[in-house]
């Protein structure tokens, strides 16, 4: 028998809600809440109350003496709880004593209500009209009793109106919105971050506005790669990464005297937070370019000679491949933590794209307005780093704000940046307070940038936010299921993260992972202009997905390798060739790098690789095709594969490369630079493959890879590594 509607006056709401159900019943109960979403919100809506009433109760009482036989109590507003005789009422007995609901809930909830309704008419009479412009929309129950469904509740936009013309309606539907005719919104005071929306907030959410004191930040677990047999495993596949939070979170932390968590520091991202100084694609096509930049070939092309093919190899472009978006180099020397290993560097430029020649932009700004936001390294930093982006756009460009606390509300309709002044007003206005329904922001921004589409366009979703959600679907699971789905959409994810004490750095990364996008942790106004100004291409514009690199060793010159870094972007062999398994983006102008650190036949093996017995079976067949070799020079060959921006078919690049016992100190200074940074990496992440590095060596190598420092980034490096040393002992 299928389980009637929850009715919203059933007792069983609440009872469940302040967990006065006997086990059993709460069991059966908890089957009818999973498949009844109104119920279950109705159930939050209980708890929120409950919560926030509580709190006022506790911060507006005066420590009194308590009097055993009292049973009833009102409610004055702005003033200590007294008892119907006059009497105060003790604190600790209220909230002790036992109360039966729904009857104190709609009691009291009506009491609340109202003291709010003629708190808003009062103070937005007093109001100039100018500042009474938009409207937060809040989902209602419908009059038949039936609430409003998740999908309205997103979909609807925001009602434009004057409070002191009596505007009580229902918010006004978009012609572009998908929500169905009969949803109803309350409009909840005011303009959304002004001081009557931010009441409701925390009114209807019931969480603390500040963050805790004590740190809740949150840190997925990595492992280091370990070294990895080429005769059991040739073949090492992985997917792109640009993502560079690690660094500058990294930062924040050596800055405050604060040795990083091992499982923030991820190598990759440290490594690929610096430009280097790669060349781009040549002409027509894209190609191989030599670790020095001096020379590129083209299509079929042969291997040039000298000293170059010394580290390079020829290229090969695979049918479909006629204009790559990337130019990819190679170099190999040797590891400066471990001489007797070579280290392989492998590095792509993407092509660029100036701000005049991009598409026209299509953007919505997804932020975080939550309590947890309310300090000064978040929402104020968040409305500087933005006003600096707006200012970079052109005037054909679009933006839209929408917002998420306890609801979801649009700030700000697409809007043409020629209308700059609308779009800085909006954000100036913004203030935080509430708790954190990530998810229904998150499908709120989707629907405005797919009601916005420009074919052909830029249309991304700008996340900036903490991470600390903890209303709606929070686990991150959950946010990153609906991340993937979206990303169906054609609308790409730029994630920026902020503040320090409860940052969910694990969840931003899978969200930016999963969101065909990046990730960046804006510690500063500087990171902000780096990152929104000075790297606005690679931003903003994606020139290739789901990018996945394929790494073949020649088992004749290679005993084993380990990939540095990457840790949680491996992929299966199997999944290079599979174009429905998604990878990483690349954006204009960005360099991507990844380094392997190789044991040449004829090296001791580390004593950490441990012994696999010998294949009884197929022996003979492995030795047969060792022997059959036909390029034993080649160490190894690097295979690449992408789709275009809009594409669901991917293309192929292959690069073979040589070694010829080149140097360290014969290394380019970018080989350097970037060794030097993946050592700094391992060291803090107390690596096991770390080797001989040490504080000074690193400098060392980082020193000897600055040539030209535009930004002033690397010298900014040897500073913290210097700083570092300290917190290391």
């Amino acid at each position: 028998m299928v389980q009637p509607t929850i009715l919203p006056d059933d007792p069983r709401l609440t009872a469940y809600a302040l967990d006065e159900m006997a086990p059993a019943e709460r069991v059966e109960f908890e089957e009818f809440l999973q498949q009844d979403a109104a119920a279950r919100r109705a159930v939050a809506e209980i708890r929120a109350t409950v919560a926030a009433l509580t709190r006022a109760l506790v911060s507006e009482a005066e420590p009194v003496a308590a009097k055993p036989d009292l049973a009833h109590a009102a409610i004055v507003p702005g003033h200590d709880p007294r008892r119907l005789d006059g009497g105060l009422v003790p604190i600790k007995g209220l909230l002790n004593k036992r109360i039966k609901f729904p009857t104190f809930y709609y009691v009291v909830s009506g009491l609340a209500a109202a003291c709010f309704a003629v708190f808003f008419v009062y103070w937005d009479k007093s109001r100039p009209t100018h500042e009474r412009k938009t409207y937060m929309a809040v989902p209602l129950v419908a009059a038949k009793g039936e609430a409003v469904s998740e999908s309205a509740a997103v979909n609807l936009p925001v009602a434009e109106g004057n409070a002191d013309e009596g505007d009580t309606t229902l918010a006004s539907v978009s012609p572009q919105s998908a929500a169905p005719a009969q949803a109803g919104y309350l409009l909840a005071g005011g303009s959304v971050g002004g001081r009557v929306g931010n009441q409701w907030a925390k009114m209807k959410a019931g969480f603390p506005l500040r963050e805790p004191e004590s740190n809740t930040e949150a840190y997925a677990f990595r492992k280091d790669n370990d070294y990895l047999r080429v005769a059991d495993q040739p073949l090492s596949t992985f997917s792109v990464d640009v993502d560079t939070a690690a660094y500058a979170n990294v930062r924040r932390f050596i800055l405050q005297g604060q040795r990083p968590p091992a499982d923030a520091v991820r190598v990759e991202e440290m490594v690929n937070y610096f430009p280097y100084n790669y060349a781009g694609p040549v002409g027509e096509v894209g190609g191989l370019v030599s670790a020095d930049g001096r020379f590129a070939t083209r299509g079929e092309g042969t291997p040039p000679t000298g000293e170059n093919r010394m580290t390079s190899g020829e290229s090969k472009l695979t049918a479909g491949a006629a204009n790559p978006p990337f130019a990819a180099h190679l170099e190999v020397a040797s590891a400066p933590w471990a001489p007797e290993h070579r280290l392989v560097r492998i590095g792509l430029k993407g092509r660029e794209v100036s701000d005049a020649a991009r598409p026209a932009a299509n953007l919505v700004f997804l932020l975080d307005v939550s309590g947890s936001m309310d300090e000064p390294n978040k929402l104020p930093l968040v409305k500087q780093s933005l006003r600096l982006l707006v200012g970079k756009l052109r005037p054909d460009d679009r933006v839209a704000i929408a917002v998420y606390a306890g609801a979801s509300g649009l700030v700000l309709p697409s809007t043409v940046v020629a209308h700059k002044a609308e779009i800085f007003e909006a954000i100036d206005r913004l203030q935080a307070e509430g708790s954190t329904n990530g998810a229904l922001g998150i499908q709120l921004a989707y629907d405005i940038a797919k009601a916005n589409f420009i074919t052909g366009g830029v249309n991304r979703v700008i996340l900036a936010t903490d991470g600390d959600f903890n209303v709606g679907v929070t686990s991150e699971g959950g946010l990153v299921r609906l991340i993937e789905e979206k990303a169906k959409s054609g609308v790409f994810l730029s994630v920026l993260g902020f503040g320090m004490g409860n940052l969910k750095d694990g969840t931003l990364e899978q969200l930016a992972d999963k969101g065909n996008g990046n990730y960046a942790y804006i510690d500063s106004l500087a990171e902000a202009k780096k990152a929104l100004v000075e790297q606005a291409g690679g931003t903003l514009v994606t020139i290739a997905k789901d990018v996945k690199l394929q790494v073949e060793f020649n088992p004749a010159v290679v005993q084993a390798y380990r990939l540095i870094g990457y840790e949680n972007r491996l992929l299966a062999k199997e999944d290079f060739n599979n174009d429905k398994i998604d990878a990483g983006e690349i954006g204009a102008g960005h360099t991507v790098t990844a380094l392997y650190e190789i044991v040449p036949v004829g090296v001791e093996m580390p004593k950490d690789i441990p012994a696999v017995d010998g294949l009884k079976y197929q022996v003979a067949e492995n030795s047969k095709a060792k022997r059959q070799s036909p390029k034993s020079e080649e160490m190894l060959t690097v295979k690449i594969r992408y789709k275009e921006p809009a594409g669901e078919v991917s293309s192929k690049l292959e690069f073979p490369l040589f070694d010829r016992g080149g140097r360290f100190e014969d290394a380019t200074p970018d080989f350097k630079f970037a060794s030097a940074v993946a050592a700094f990496g391992m060291v803090l992440r107390d690596s096991p493959h770390k080797g001989s590095a040490t504080i000074a060596d690193i400098t060392a190598w980082g020193r000897a890879g600055i040539v030209s420092d535009v930004g002033g980034y690397r010298h900014e490096f040897l500073g913290l590594v210097e700083r570092s040393e300290a917190l290391l002992r």
